[in-house]
């Protein structure tokens, strides 16, 4: 006589991802048709853009890019955007370079050393600097902070003036890209400071008190242990607020003296680029032309900075596996 199999069913269950209730539609329709909006209003801002500015375009060919001149007074007008995209990227990496050290301090400062109340006052205080308008901070800048840097830089040209870097001919060291990237590194900490924050605290906190319990100290613990998982996570964050660096407006206007020239790394030097304030500069006394030429000039600084933060959410995605 056959026996009969009483043991219980090992078939896997399928778990419910989409909405079941009503209320639960209603919200993941609206949520769904708002992430679409946004997409959408993107789309239609670069198809915008490339439209306006497709007869400026054609016109300069790839000498747009990589051209040193922006004459409007000619017959055709002469529009290349080239030291200014370069420049933008000059004072990004500028302000990476500084931002980067003290983002990563404040996020180890909140996360593993501060109490829970105090990391909250900080968390709040960072915070509140990411939402300070970027004409307040220009204000600031080039008011009270522009001398202070120029003052560092005549320093650098002093003591490291036989580097290129900071090798500077002129007693002017105002209107520079250091100054710059001093203040777009005050605009990007924020952002990279709550992505390594977000990182940090979702670490393994046992394998870190293991490197604490074999001896290991504060920084040997960080830079052998904390800084190598968390790696992908801060590179990520790094590029988020390099694409928030390179389409800076006002405040890189206040303190930057932009020249149509190539400044290519000497940071001191009181002459520089920015496609955004360049924009901002140029935009109210321009004809026809030179709007569709501005216009131009937009959609590439808009292709940069899409592209840029594209690879910023890819590597923080990709460096928190676990979220998935």
């Amino acid at each position: 006589m056959p026996v009969k199999d009483l043991s219980p069913s090992l078939e896997r269950r399928k778990l419910v991802t989409k909405p079941f209730s009503r209320a639960d539609k209603v919200f993941y329709g609206i949520t769904k048709a708002a992430s679409g909006m946004a997409v959408a209003i993107v789309g239609l801002i670069l198809v915008f853009l490339f439209a306006s500015s497709w007869p400026a375009l054609q016109a300069q060919g790839i000498d747009f890019i990589t051209g040193s001149t922006w004459d409007s007074s000619q017959d055709p007008g002469v529009f290349q955007l080239g030291p200014m995209i370069w420049g933008s990227f000059l004072i990004a990496f500028n302000g990476v370079f500084l931002a980067v050290p003290m983002a990563i301090s404040i996020a180890y400062l909140i996360v593993f050393m501060l109490s829970s109340r105090m990391a909250k006052i900080a968390t709040v205080l960072i915070d509140l600097l990411a939402s300070t308008p970027s004409i307040v901070i220009g204000l600031w800048g080039f008011i009270v902070f522009a001398p202070i840097a120029a003052h560092w830089a005549e320093l650098l040209n002093r003591y490291l003036g036989f580097l290129p870097f900071f090798k500077v001919e002129t007693e002017n060291f105002l209107g520079s890209p250091f100054i710059a990237g001093w203040i777009t590194a005050v605009m990007i900490v924020p952002i990279i400071a709550s992505v390594t924050r977000e990182i940090f605290s979702q670490m393994d906190r046992d394998l870190i008190n293991a490197g604490l319990a074999l001896g290991g100290g504060r920084a040997s613990t960080f830079f052998r242990i904390i800084l190598p998982t968390s790696g992908g996570g801060i590179v990520g964050g790094t590029l988020l607020g390099f694409g928030r660096a390179l389409g800076e407006t006002v405040a890189i206007l206040f303190v930057l003296n932009i020249v149509f020239d190539y400044n290519w790394f000497n940071v001191t030097k009181p002459e520089g680029g920015s496609v955004a304030s360049m924009i901002l500069s140029k935009f109210g006394e321009a004809g026809p032309a030179e709007i569709e030429a501005l216009l131009a000039s937009g959609l590439v600084l808009f292709v940069i900075t899409l592209l840029v933060n594209w690879l910023a959410a890819f590597i923080v995605d990709k460096a928190q596996p676990w979220r998935k």
